[in-house]
């Protein structure tokens, strides 16, 4: 019995030796810094490095969280799922719309970024072959990243300009795209009142999350809005895209996919557009899982296409 006991609190250990082996997790880097009322304030990310090859050394995927905006954080992200295919990931904070109106969201991401090429030899991952996905506002902001490098407008006041922001795939699950094609549930500034009273018409929470982003409606923004759109920067140099929506999403319209996946067809880059007749807006599975195995899958198997196969 006891030698029995024995054996299986010994495999126990192994395999536990083996799990924490398998991905190394780093918690809270500082990636950045960014001026408030309250003095500097810091940019973090989590990065997750998976088990290394002496072969190869694994490029890395910048996943940029959803919530608006304005709410959640980079706790909300597959991380583990990733490494164990084999890929470094880094997911990352950025300021809220709370705090910096647009483009401060998209001037944080670059600075990741820079911040991953920068200790890349550091942390053993290949940053010259990275990705970027994100779902919804991060999606947003995943796609405006593969399609905005070298725009001068949106990269003006990061560090160390002469290290390239560029990406070699995107990854967009729902995100907005043309904020001017969306009929907004109301006008004006999403005030407690306007929320509770517009809560059930089509596109609030869009009109809501668009308004706090640039300070304003929309059309009082146009300028910032174009900026702000990912279609307005392609051009025929910009990398493969995946892009996921569903069909029963209430809260982005999948025509703000369509729109972006015509765009880039029209300039011969290569768009995988899948849509998903039962999805809402949402990544998590049918079995309660946080992130849907499903979509975790066809996101890795296209970045494994268009990063480890270089």
């Amino acid at each position: 019995m006891f030698s029995r006991l024995f054996i299986i609190i010994s495999l126990f250990l192994l395999a536990s030796c083996h799990a924490s082996r398998e991905i190394t997790l780093i918690k809270n880097i500082e990636y950045g810094t960014y001026p408030s009322n309250q003095g500097n304030r810091k940019l973090r990310l989590d990065l997750y490095l998976p088990q290394q090859s002496k072969q190869k050394i694994p490029p890395v995927i910048i996943y940029i969280h959803g919530g608006g905006w304005y709410q959640n954080s980079k706790e909300n992200c597959p991380g583990k799922q990733v490494a164990k295919r084999g890929f470094s990931i880094a997911c990352v904070n950025y300021r809220y719309s709370s705090e910096a109106l647009f483009p401060a969201q998209i001037e944080d991401v670059k600075q990741a970024v820079v911040w991953l090429r920068r200790n890349a030899d550091k942390y053993k991952i290949d940053a010259d072959n990275m990705g970027a996905w994100g779902d919804s506002a991060g999606g947003h902001l995943s796609a405006l990243l593969g399609t905005s490098s070298g725009v001068e407008a949106l990269e003006k006041n990061r560090p160390f300009p002469e290290i390239s922001t560029k990406i070699q795939a995107v990854a967009n699950w729902y995100g907005p795209t043309d904020f001017t094609q969306v009929t907004p549930a109301f006008e004006g500034f999403p005030t407690p009142e306007i929320i509770k009273k517009t809560k059930q018409k089509p596109w609030s929470v869009y009109t809501i999350a668009t308004t706090k982003l640039l300070g304003g409606p929309v059309k009082q923004h146009q300028q910032l809005a174009a900026l702000a759109n990912p279609i307005a920067h392609i051009d025929s140099s910009d990398p493969p895209f995946l892009i996921v929506h569903g069909e029963q999403d209430t809260i982005v319209p999948i025509s703000q996919s369509e729109l972006l996946a015509t765009a880039l067809k029209n300039q011969g880059i290569e768009v995988d557009f899948v849509k998903i007749s039962d999805m809402k807006h949402s990544y998590r599975g049918s079995k309660g899982e946080s992130f849907d195995p499903k979509l975790i899958d066809m996101a890795l198997t296209f970045f494994e296409k268009h990063l480890k196969s270089k």
